[in-house]
């Protein structure tokens, strides 16, 4: 290739404005649909502290997609601008605790973001302090720092302990902060997560709680219309929206898949040097959306998880009479695996673990069944993503 010649695309002919289809793209108010009552209840959670006083500290659950992020986000950035009018210094701290799931991580990141160095002249290194240190700092910057401190450990189910909840719910009240009143904004796809809390933590960070819903076909396509200018003019099929609103609906009301749909569409379009981004460049869409979904979910994962989880899409791909297997079907199809793939399969009930912790990913469901005397009670379980995807994202895992 010459010099002369062009290696990259000066224009793009699909899209505007990308940043609108990103997954971590904060939209304008206007861009935010769907979500007014939610949006209504956490700012009136939170309201005491644009005058200074301690915000209600709140968890919300809801399925992945459901704007639970986004709302809070835009919540605590509006009570930032609030209370600044009314003379109160604000600000909040986002962790995603899948990220920063052990208690070191977490405060340190929390510490970071709500530093000012030149204004307080505290250092927070990423490593090679305790997390006790990380404590004293993090303490002693919101003293002088804020009045108000918002908190948002989204995916908190993640976290490893809950000894962070505890540090931050009781703060205050452990005299650890003088001056400055902490919100803490928990963030969960698992209703049942409060089950797991220590109860002195339940009592001290469930004070409100916000269950939020799937969204359904029109408002899918209201979110998408909104963000419709992320493309050039005229390049989007009027049947495109539609198609991939329903698509969703019908399948998740996951507005981030949805939104995922719509911009693998555009990138589809782009490859194939198409001017236009067309109805039938949905469903490749959702297929390329539903494996890179599935692919971070498993992304980090032992290779005895997967074999696991594969010994489960074997019976899904060959029982087509059968969608749920019991757990001894699946450890001896698992043992199976290992022998191919040379490996010492670990124990029946440490595969019973690793089923647990794949239902707990929700891309496995677990159900208990008793069989009467004979039989006695037994777990059936039962793919939740598409085996075919699941097949092709495993096989590509071992192949990199």
């Amino acid at each position: 290739m010459s010099e002369s010649d062009d290696l990259f695309i000066r224009e793009d002919p699909i899209f505007a404005n990308k940043e609108l289809l990103e997954i971590n793209h904060l939209p304008d108010e206007g861009r935010i649909v769907g979500r007014d009552e939610e949006i209504s209840q956490l700012a009136n959670a939170v309201n005491p502290a644009i005058f200074g006083q301690s915000p209600s500290n709140i968890l919300i659950y809801g399925k992945t997609g459901t704007g639970k992020s986004l709302c809070a986000k835009y919540v605590s950035q509006r009570l930032i601008r609030t209370a600044d009018e009314e003379g109160v210094t604000a600000g909040f701290a986002y962790v995603d605790c899948a990220q920063d799931s052990t208690e070191t991580q977490a405060v340190q990141t929390i510490a970071s973001a709500l530093n000012d160095r030149e204004s307080t002249e505290i250092k927070i290194p990423d490593r090679g302090i305790s997390t006790a240190t990380y404590y004293k700092r993090l303490w002693s910057i919101l003293d002088a720092r804020l009045d108000v401190a918002l908190i948002i450990l989204d995916e908190i189910d993640k976290l490893d302990s809950d000894d962070i909840l505890m540090q931050l719910s009781r703060a205050g009240e452990a005299g650890k902060i003088e001056d400055c009143k902490i919100g803490v904004i928990g963030i969960s796809n698992k209703i049942k997560y409060k089950d797991r809390m220590d109860e002195r933590v339940k009592s001290s960070l469930c004070e409100r709680e916000f269950v939020f819903p799937p969204y359904d076909a029109t408002q899918l396509r209201a979110i998408m219309d909104a963000r419709s200018d992320a493309f050039r003019e005229g390049v989007l099929d009027e049947s495109v929206v539609p198609r991939a609103a329903a698509l969703a609906a019908k399948e998740h009301g996951d507005a981030r898949k949805a939104i995922d749909i719509l911009r693998y569409a555009g990138e589809i379009a782009q490859s194939n040097d198409e001017g236009t981004v067309r109805e039938e460049y949905v469903v490749q869409a959702r297929e390329r959306a539903e494996t890179d979904r599935f692919r971070e979910l498993i992304r980090g994962s032992t290779p005895h998880s997967r074999h696991v989880l594969q010994a489960l899409t074997v019976l899904s791909l060959d029982e087509t009479d059968e969608e749920a297997f019991r757990t001894t079907r699946v450890f001896d199809v698992y043992q199976q695996i290992c022998r191919q793939e040379g490996a010492d399969p670990l124990s029946l009930r440490r595969v019973r673990d690793l089923l647990k912790e794949h239902a707990f990913l929700d891309i496995i469901e677990q159900s208990r069944h008793s069989g009467g005397s004979a039989d006695g009670s037994y777990t059936e379980h039962q793919l939740l993503e598409d085996p075919h995807v699941v097949k092709r994202v495993l096989a590509e895992t071992v192949e990199s």
